[in-house]
């Protein structure tokens, strides 16, 4: 009968570890720099679709409708930040894989089964809490702050937006990081559950606090307009509440996993290595 592959068979010095990761890191920065290449080159597109929402919005309620810059290389740095933006979310997959790759000659299957679901939700959730920042949460607070400008007719110095485009860029990239990063939420809780470090009856019971410390997250991260700290305090409690379970179906299944796994015996050193014999039983 085939079995997977022990860990012990894939041990090797500190100093090849250093250069195996040694070796990934340099993978990934060399796709990353490809990556930045590639997206200055389409720094104007990427641009444009970022500033979107806001010249929607703009075109709706009237206004100046421009963006300006007041620093000379303002206008050139924004586009290198939004070129290191896009390179950052292109080669995230391929940082994750290499990331997999290093961690899983280390692993037991069981241990692999555990980790493999995560590291595909992570990038899904991630493009979750983008678009719906992006798409729902941006338009409608735009909306609301935009709400608060003047015309000629009802005041003799009418108040108008002129977004520095600095300023709105960095805005809305920290937006959609922070909405991609919190909504990890289930999937750092899964994998504590599975580690054995949390329960589902622990997160049940530290649920108003959850939602305190949300409430809180929420207003540190977003601007300081309640309609964009709501928009990302109501699903992450959704997702503590998906996280619980989360929790319970790992619960459910740890002890039939440990039971039918081949693998799991080998989580027990026995001191004999794979070319070793007992010969006293």
């Amino acid at each position: 009968m085939y079995s997977s592959p022990s860990p012990d068979e894939f041990r090797m010095p500190l100093l090849g570890h250093l250069i195996e990761l040694r070796r990934r890191i340099l993978l990934c920065g060399a796709v990353f720099i490809l990556s930045f290449a590639a997206c200055y080159s389409i720094a104007d597109s990427i641009y444009g679709f970022l500033i979107r929402p806001l010249a929607t919005v703009m075109a709706e309620l009237g206004g100046s409708q421009r963006m300006i810059y007041t620093a000379l290389t303002e206008a050139f740095f924004t586009y290198i930040k939004v070129a290191m933006f896009g390179a950052v979310v292109l080669s995230f997959p391929f940082s994750a894989f290499q990331l997999w790759r290093f961690v899983a000659p280390g692993l037991y299957r069981r241990e692999k089964r555990a980790f493999l679901p995560s590291l595909i939700a992570s990038p899904l959730l991630f493009a979750g809490g983008a678009a719906l920042v992006y798409y729902f949460v941006m338009p409608v607070a735009w909306r609301f702050l935009l709400g608060f400008q003047t015309s000629v007719e009802q005041t003799v110095l009418p108040v108008q937006l002129e977004a520095k485009i600095g300023e709105y860029l960095d805005l809305v990239m920290k937006l959609i990081l922070a909405f991609g990063f919190c909504f990890q939420l289930p999937v750092v809780l899964t994998l504590l559950a599975r580690a054995g470090m949390i329960s589902s009856s622990a997160l049940v019971a530290k649920r108003r606090y959850a939602i305190v410390a949300v409430f809180i997250v929420a207003g540190i991260v977003t601007p300081p307009d309640v309609i964009s700290q709501i928009g990302l305090a109501l699903p992450l409690l959704l997702l503590y509440e998906c996280s619980i379970w989360s929790a319970r179906l790992v619960e459910r299944h740890s002890v039939n996993d440990n039971q039918d796994d081949p693998d799991h015996s080998d989580a027990m050193p026995t001191g004999k290595g794979p070319d070793e014999t007992d010969f006293n039983g």
